[in-house]
């Protein structure tokens, strides 16, 4: 018989401790002790981004592939390479950590579209009409000439205080009825569900004692690959009481979509990725319902909008095929479900309704914004874009829409970029660059010493740099520039934003030629998306009249600077807005109006879905936009306007 031998990990600056067996693989005790470490390829190794520091201790660790001499030297491990050999005390750097007060940050209100819905006013109108709604009845009670049964003396008491027949009943009030009936003489409250996608029958899924309508309340939840996001309404006013979010737990094993479904496929992977987002779900519910005063019995039901495979992952369904040719996702329209049989910590009456998905990579996220923002309700020529690893597009109006998904990379939320993070503190935000010097000035979120690089902060960046002319439109430093800010480094030329001392993780940090190539690729993928939806149907950008951005990075995008590179068209500014999350706006629409989510069905079956890769051209178009802004300059005719005074002062 083999002891195993006992070991002690503390992680800084949490202050954890967690007690692991000898050999135990570190980013699995991250994991198990609630600690997160940036893992964007799951545990594979080739990501580079699971750093630590070993302050005291030893581990059985390799250098990385990704990792520098000079961060070995300080005492960077990749968690996913080393195994624990001793009592260890390890730091998780500061580009790493997780600031909640970002998820607070709220996004400017210039440009946010006006909503196609408001309770208030459809309250005011006779015509607000959630899908869960509750009734006050007050019934005869039983007597020895009228001894009906309970359950046939509510459906009678329904159908002639209330004018509703042929009601269909769930099963698991009916253990409850008798004494719900008796507790306030037969004066009770029904809530009926008026969603159901088939018989279109209101199911009765609750009874009350005495009268609760004023107490009537449901949870909207949009499950992203980054933040769960929640809201409380309050379905008898109309109102939104209190949103809030949280990072999803199952950052921990992936930060994308495909390298979550590739951990799902491992043994109890699946289980431990639908685990790790019911927490995350259950931890937010709970601050909600602490902060407003309610109970789980309070809330009546559930909307939930996510992408395909968060969907599949939270449903604890196998998402393997989303990733297979020919792109087949298990589900689309998702049959409402039990809350409580997926582990969330709800009463057993409330019921998920699931926005509909569209393909394996344009989900109901996606429907839903689409459904947030109106366009399905306009006239006008919409694109409608969310950018980030898998851009989602959208192109139509109330006749028709075609989407597509391209897969940008994460390089738009740091990944694949030597110095890039999350938008948390300490992240380059922004920055004005000296022509004549390649001086820098930079602005981090919080006003702090930067750590990191965030995904506008680098569009930002890469637009500055085209701007003053230190760079090509090939992506490539000019060499002619007598500037220590321009340099070779370990993986080609670099310019420095900021040297070892004026940051906060004692290296210097810089952008480089390869970094350069990530962004390009990334927003020549989106480019490109755009260019091939639309002609696919007929149509080039400049048919466009709106372009509505969507999510958190669309929120806080600079307009300008995202043309400048190529990632936007060159389009009249006054046509861009954008609707912040969109996927939690449908979500929150859906719990409030019934006759949106019949909308919400139709959207999603009105949209036709592109294979981006199996489209004819694709490829073409995306070569052709491996360039700053676009190897056609005259789809930039204002940025190439721009960008000839640059280079009349350089020539």
């Amino acid at each position: 018989m083999v002891l195993l031998v006992k070991k002690t990990v503390r992680f800084l600056p949490y202050d954890v401790v967690l007690e692991v067996d000898e050999g135990a693989n570190l980013l699995h005790a991250a994991m198990e002790a609630g600690v997160h470490i940036n893992a964007s390829c799951g545990g594979e190794g080739v990501c580079g981004k699971c750093k630590i520091i070993l302050e005291s201790g030893e581990l059985s660790s390799q250098r990385g592939a990704t990792q520098t001499e000079e961060e070995w030297r300080l005492g960077f491990r990749l968690a996913c390479q080393s195994q624990v050999v001793s009592d260890l005390v390890v730091r998780i750097p500061p580009e790493s950590l997780f600031d909640k007060r970002l998820l607070r940050q709220k996004p400017p209100a210039a440009r946010l579209r006006p909503l196609p819905f408001d309770a208030h006013e459809l309250r005011e109108a006779g015509k607000y009409d959630p899908a869960f709604q509750k009734k006050f009845l007050q019934l005869p009670p039983p007597t020895l000439s009228d001894n009906i049964c309970d359950l046939r003396r509510l459906r009678e008491g329904i159908k002639k205080q209330h004018r509703l027949d042929n009601i269909t009943v769930d099963f698991f009030l009916t253990r409850k009825l008798a004494e719900a009936l008796r507790q306030e003489n037969f004066a009770v409250t029904a809530t009926l569900d008026f969603a159901q996608r088939r018989s279109r029958k209101p199911r009765l899924v609750r009874v009350e004692p005495g009268d609760s309508t004023g107490r009537h309340f449901a949870i909207a939840i949009d499950i992203g690959t980054t933040t769960v996001w929640g809201q409380l309404l309050d379905l008898t006013s109309g109102d939104i009481l209190d949103s809030l979010g949280e990072y999803n737990g199952q950052i921990s094993y992936g930060e994308d979509v495909i390298s979550r479904i590739i951990y799902a496929s491992k043994p109890e992977g699946l289980q431990r990725l639908q685990g790790v987002v019911v927490k995350t779900i259950n931890s937010v519910i709970k601050a909600l319902l602490k902060k407003s005063k309610l109970t789980t019995e309070d809330i009546s039901h559930l909307t939930l909008a996510a992408n395909t495979t968060m969907t599949h992952l939270f449903l604890g369904v196998d998402p393997k095929y989303i990733r297979l040719a020919p792109y087949v996702p298990t589900l689309c329209a998702v049959p409402p479900v039990r809350a409580r049989d997926l582990g969330l910590d709800l009463a057993e009456h409330v019921y998920i309704y699931c926005l509909s998905n569209v393909s394996s990579y344009v989900g109901g996220d996606i429907v839903s914004g689409v459904l947030g923002s109106g366009m399905y309700q306009e006239s006008k020529l919409t694109l409608y874009i969310d950018i980030g690893t898998n851009g989602e597009i959208v192109v139509g109006n109330q006749d028709w829409m075609v989407c597509a998904a391209c897969s940008a990379g994460p390089a738009f939320e740091g990944g694949g970029i030597r110095f890039g993070m999350r938008a948390t503190q300490g992240a380059v935000e922004d920055i004005s660059i000296n022509p004549d010097t390649a001086e820098p000035m930079l602005m981090t979120i919080g006003m702090v010493k930067p750590k990191g690089i965030c995904g506008s902060g680098l569009i930002n960046i890469l637009a500055a740099l085209m701007e003053t002319g230190l760079i090509d439109p090939k992506g490539k430093f000019r060499d002619d520039l007598e500037s220590s800010r321009i340099r070779e480094g370990e993986s080609g030329r670099e310019y420095v934003l900021a040297y070892a001392p004026e940051t906060q993780v004692d290296q210097d940090i810089v952008l480089s030629e390869v970094d350069i190539d990530n962004l390009m690729r990334a927003k020549g993928a989106m480019y490109a998306g755009y260019i091939t939806l639309l002609e696919s149907v007929g149509l080039t950008i400049h048919d466009l009249e709106q372009i509505i951005l969507a999510g958190a990075f669309g929120s806080f995008i600079n307009i300008e600077n995202a043309i400048t590179i190529g990632l936007l068209p060159d389009l009249p500014r006054d046509k861009f807005t954008y609707v912040g999350n969109g996927s939690l706006l449908g979500a929150t629409m859906v719990a409030f109006s019934r006759q949106m989510l019949e909308e919400e069905r139709r959207v999603a079956l009105m949209m036709t879905n592109f294979e981006l890769s199996e489209t004819p051209g694709f490829m073409d178009r995306y070569m052709a936009a491996l360039f700053l802004p676009h190897t056609q300059a005259e789809y930039f005719p204002t940025v190439m306007k721009r960008l000839e005074g640059v280079r009349r002062r350089h020539s």
